[in-house]
């Protein structure tokens, strides 16, 4: 009979300890050592072909056959689609959307003559089947397995050779092997580390949604994002109908791309525009709005800036921000009291990217400091007016890259004057669309009011 014994584990990296201690030696980060059991007998070596080594030059090169999701948006994301043989992750809050985009994905690829297995460890197979009718998925090369134990899992998608596998979730999966618990960070690892053999060596792409954290975070050690081909990020507020798609790693495709969603009733529908999208509800003039061009992966993403500005009633200001980095945020305020001569301290500061997404590349900071600086003067920014440029502790306009992708989303929709670094150069004219170039903030204000 095997042994067992208790060892704490980092949730974070992974790192293994005999004893439990505050603050974990690999990462440095406090109370992520949990208590685990495991076994100690050992297993017999891992029987298998043997591979040998073999010059780079003499590998025949493979062309990717890449298999379309049905969603333009999703395949942008992904690359151009889905790798076969590839490992992908995807996490999210609760109730976000992840199962009904995977049950869409499921009906696309299915109807392409291609099989399914959707793996469900947190919902029956009826109650599967009711989503999939609300959302018109229901299609007959789509199986669904409600199981959460991996080796029955394996065994199933042996027997029914898919193209597609659907892990829902990581965190709910477990190997009766190992005598610790669903979700703990050996069953995670285990479980992935079998999908990840699944995948390569049956050649099936195989899609696991992950749990995130309180910060956001997937659940589980950190080397659960190693292990996969791509990282997804779903994210948006449960009661906003937007969704993000995210992409954090891509070994077949570009990192940082993004993909917009709308939520309804009957599932997900994609946002070609995302920029008319986001500035569709923006009012006609009004003080403390302003127009930023921000880059998401490729593609370029105009969004609308919102800043407040208002007497405080502590004795301390309050700065907050919701979208936008709230330590920018507080430096930007900073350099407007200093280099501009704005009273700021006896006032409460809010900034907000309208749409629920998140921004955090410094092109932005000109932005959000025009509206912090509408909002304090009440005086309105020009509604046709677009600001690119990182501000500095000095008060300069800083260069930004690929300024030439953001102009040209800006002429496409039709605005009229943009505000521009001096330090850059451009390549190509934009007609109808005025180029402003600014050293400063200083000039930036002058010119804007």
């Amino acid at each position: 009979m095997a042994k067992t014994k208790t060892q704490y584990v980092c949730t974070a990296c992974g790192h293994v300890e005999i004893k439990w201690m505050g603050r974990c030696p690999g990462c440095g980060e406090w109370n992520t050592l949990i208590e685990e059991t495991v076994a100690t007998s050992r297993t017999g070596p891992v029987t298998g072909t043997r591979m040998q080594p073999m010059p780079i030059e003499s590998i025949p090169p493979q062309t990717e056959q890449r298999v379309r999701t049905g969603l333009t948006e999703c395949d942008f994301v992904l690359g151009g689609g889905i790798v076969p043989g590839s490992l992908v992750l995807i996490g999210g809050d609760p109730g976000i959307g992840k199962s009904t985009l995977l049950l869409q994905l499921s009906q696309s690829i299915a109807s392409q003559n291609k099989r399914v297995l959707y793996v469900s460890g947190e919902e029956s197979a009826s109650q599967i089947r009711l989503r999939a009718e609300r959302l018109g998925t229901v299609h007959k090369e789509l199986y669904v397995l409600a199981e959460t134990d991996l080796d029955l899992v394996v065994e199933s998608a042996a027997a029914l050779k898919p193209d597609f596998l659907i892990i829902d979730s990581i965190q709910t999966v477990f190997r009766p092997s190992l005598t610790s618990a669903p979700g703990s960070v050996a069953q995670v690892r285990e479980c992935t580390g079998v999908l990840l053999r699944l995948a390569k060596q049956q050649n099936i792409a195989t899609f696991i949604v992950g749990h995130v954290t309180k910060d956001g975070a997937i659940a589980g050690p950190r080397m659960l994002e190693h292990m996969v081909d791509a990282v997804l990020y779903f994210e948006g507020e449960r009661h906003h109908m937007y969704r993000v798609l995210r992409a954090v790693k891509n070994r077949f495709g570009s990192t940082n791309e993004l993909a917009v969603f709308e939520m309804h009733d009957d599932g997900l529908r994609e946002v070609s525009n995302p920029s008319l999208l986001f500035l569709s509800e923006r009012q006609t003039v009004v003080p403390g709005s302003a127009v930023v061009a921000a880059m998401e992966g490729r593609r370029p993403l105009l969004l609308e800036v919102q800043a407040l500005v208002a007497p405080t009633g502590f004795a301390t200001p309050r700065r907050m921000s919701t979208g936008a980095d709230h330590s920018r945020v507080s430096m930007l305020l900073a350099v407007l009291e200093r280099r501009i001569g704005l009273q700021v301290q006896a006032s409460d500061a809010y900034v907000n990217v309208a749409g629920g997404v998140r921004v955090d590349e410094p092109a932005v900071d000109l932005g959000i400091a025009l509206a912090l600086v509408s909002s304090h003067r009440d005086r309105p920014l020009a509604r046709g007016d677009l600001y690119i440029g990182e501000v500095g502790l000095t008060g300069e306009v800083r260069t930004v890259t690929r300024l030439s992708e953001r102009l040209r989303e800006a002429q496409k929709l039709g605005f009229a004057r943009c505000f521009v670094p001096a330090g850059q150069s451009l390549a190509e004219t934009f007609s109808g669309l005025e180029v402003i170039q600014v050293k400063s903030l200083q000039d930036a204000i002058q010119l804007a009011f």
